[in-house]
C-alpha cells in the first residue's frame, strides 16, 4: 500500500493532479477542494494516497491530511459509494459539513453530490453515524478555522453538549440549531433558548 507521495506538483487537471518523485510523475485523482489547496506548480506536496487495484486498472485518490483520507474510506465502505462517488461528495461538501450532516441526519445536503441520490444520502447516514463522534466532529472543526469562527463554534458545540444532556438526540440538537446565525456576542444560554423556541416548531 502506498500511504502517501511526497514530491514536486507537475501538473494539475480537473479532478486530479502529477507528482513528480524522481523522475517517475504520479497520477492521484483528488476532489476539488484539494485543487483549490494546492501550493504552486513546481513546489513540493505531500499527498495521503489510497490505491484502487482493479483487474483493468490501478487508480491512486489523494488527500493533503489523513482526517481526509480518513473520511474518504469511511465513504467508499458505505453500500453504493465507491471511489469517485466520494471524491464527489467531497468536492461539493468539506469534511466538516459531511461530518454535520452525517450528525444532523441531513441527506438533502449530502444528494446535493451530483450522482449521489437521496437515497444514497440517507443510507450514507444510517451507516456512517455510529462511526463519526460528536466530540471528534468539532474537535475537527476548530482545530483549523479562523479564531471568530471558531468562538461561535465553541458556543454551538456547548449548546449542542447542552441539549444532548437535556435528553435530546444529536440529530435534534442540530435541526434546532440548524439557520440560527451565531454572532461573536452570543452566549450558550441566549443560543439555547433560541434553540428550545426550534424544538417546539420541529
Amino acid at each position: 500500500m502506498i500511504s502517501y507521495i511526497k514530491g514536486k506538483l507537475a501538473d494539475v487537471a480537473a479532478d486530479s493532479i502529477v507528482i513528480d518523485v524522481s523522475g517517475i510523475g504520479w497520477q492521484v485523482y483528488v476532489p476539488g477542494q484539494v485543487i483549490d489547496r494546492l501550493p504552486a506548480v513546481g513546489e513540493t506536496v505531500k499527498i495521503h494516497t489510497w490505491l484502487q487495484v482493479r483487474e483493468d486498472a490501478m487508480t491512486l485518490f489523494g488527500f493533503l491530511t489523513k482526517d481526509d483520507l480518513r473520511i474518504f474510506k469511511l465513504l467508499i465502505g458505505v453500500n453504493g459509494i465507491g471511489p469517485k462517488n466520494a471524491l464527489a461528495v467531497l468536492s461539493v461538501m468539506t469534511k466538516d459539513d459531511l461530518r454535520f450532516a452525517i450528525l444532523g441526519d441531513d441527506p438533502k445536503a449530502i444528494a446535493k453530490t451530483p450522482g449521489v441520490g437521496t437515497k444514497t444520502a440517507q443510507r450514507l447516514i444510517l451507516e456512517l453515524k455510529d462511526k463519526i463522534s460528536l466530540e471528534d466532529a468539532f474537535e475537527q472543526k476548530l482545530a483549523h478555522v479562523p479564531k471568530a469562527e471558531e468562538d461561535a463554534s465553541g458556543v454551538k458545540a456547548e449548546a449542542v453538549m447542552a441539549l444532548t444532556a437535556l435528553g435530546y438526540s444529536s440529530s435534534e440538537a442540530f435541526r434546532a440549531l440548524n439557520g440560527i446565525e451565531i454572532t461573536e456576542t452570543m452566549d450558550v444560554e441566549t443560543l439555547l433558548k433560541q434553540a428550545l423556541k426550534n424544538m417546539a416548531m420541529i
